[in-house]
């Protein structure tokens, strides 16, 4: 009988960044030029892959699937950001934050699929050299990409599902800038151990297991460069791999510290901050660093602009 006295929450406010005050318009204006430069820069990449023929190998096929996993997940977040900055909060239904949460879940899960299928496709290509081509074919890349998608979504989506059976009849409102798990979940009335035990089982299988696999192809890589005599050639083989490293570094490291380490606090301002790492700062910095370290690339892209300004 004390269940029916409860009010049911249909819509949460976020409350995003407080006390900003004098700030709040220059950290808006930083915050969508940063958005513009992402959009573009992940957008020239896709667009560059497909235009050109020289880029029709297997590690532009799996860039480019990043850079549009980039654009979908920031897309996602950061419209929605802005009007919350803007407006010193703002609200958003149970509906309308599911839906932010399961494409958010989708985009991340995908990504960590994808750069540790680009970590495999590195060590074929420096470690297996002579195998590499009949190995890494079109159908095992378009294969390897449908996979890193349909496993993302159904992990987010089986989240999601869960987490809509909770219901809410707390305080409504959520302090962070978007629908993240914890805080949706810390607002939450009914009993949350299945959750608790879906997310903890998923872990290994979305963020474990696919780092561990990274490190141990780059443990593998790292040996096979040191085996090349020449300086110029561990350089120049280096170079190639370099820059995904690199990446997975800055995604897999503010992933890590936020969610296996719940304890910190999702709803201090330091955790916020280190969301837009992987909100933002990563999805600029992976077609940045990607064209800055590679000539292939580059000199499309001169291209493109140059037809584009003519």
């Amino acid at each position: 009988m004390h269940q029916h006295n409860h009010t049911f929450v249909t819509e949460f406010f976020l409350l995003g960044f407080q006390n900003l005050h004098i700030f709040k318009i220059p950290f808006f204006i930083l915050l969508l030029k940063t958005y513009i430069m992402t959009i573009c820069a992940n957008v020239l990449i896709v667009l560059a892959v497909s235009a050109s023929l020289s880029l029709h190998t297997p590690m532009y096929f799996f860039l480019c699937h990043l850079s549009f996993c980039d654009v979908l997940l920031t897309t996602n977040i950061v419209p929605n950001m802005l009007h919350v900055i803007l407006e010193e909060g703002s609200t958003i239904t149970l509906f309308g934050c599911l839906a932010q949460f399961q494409m958010f879940g989708w985009c991340c899960i995908t990504e960590c699929y994808i750069l540790t299928v680009m970590s495999y496709d590195r060590y074929l290509a420096i470690c297996n050299p002579l195998h590499y081509p009949s190995i890494m074919g079109f159908h095992l890349c378009l294969g390897l990409v449908l996979l890193c998608w349909m496993l993302g979504f159904m992990f987010a989506l089986i989240s999601t599902v869960l987490t809509g059976r909770l219901q809410f009849c707390k305080d409504n409102t959520i302090d962070h800038f978007f629908c993240d798990f914890l805080p949706i979940l810390e607002l939450s009335c009914s009993d949350t151990s299945l959750v608790e035990m879906e997310e903890f089982l998923a872990a290994p299988f979305v963020l474990l297991f696919p780092f561990v696999f990274i490190i141990f192809s780059y443990v593998y890589i790292v040996f096979t460069i040191l085996g090349i005599s020449s300086t110029s050639g561990r350089q120049k083989t280096f170079s190639t791999c370099s820059t995904h490293l690199a990446v997975v570094c800055v995604f897999y490291g503010t992933l890590i510290s936020i969610y296996l380490s719940p304890s910190r606090g999702y709803s201090l301002n330091i955790n916020k901050f280190t969301s837009l790492s992987y909100t933002m700062v990563t999805p600029l910095f992976n077609p940045i660093i990607y064209t800055l370290r590679n000539q292939g690339i580059r000199n499309v892209i001169d291209k493109f602009i140059f037809l584009v300004e003519k």
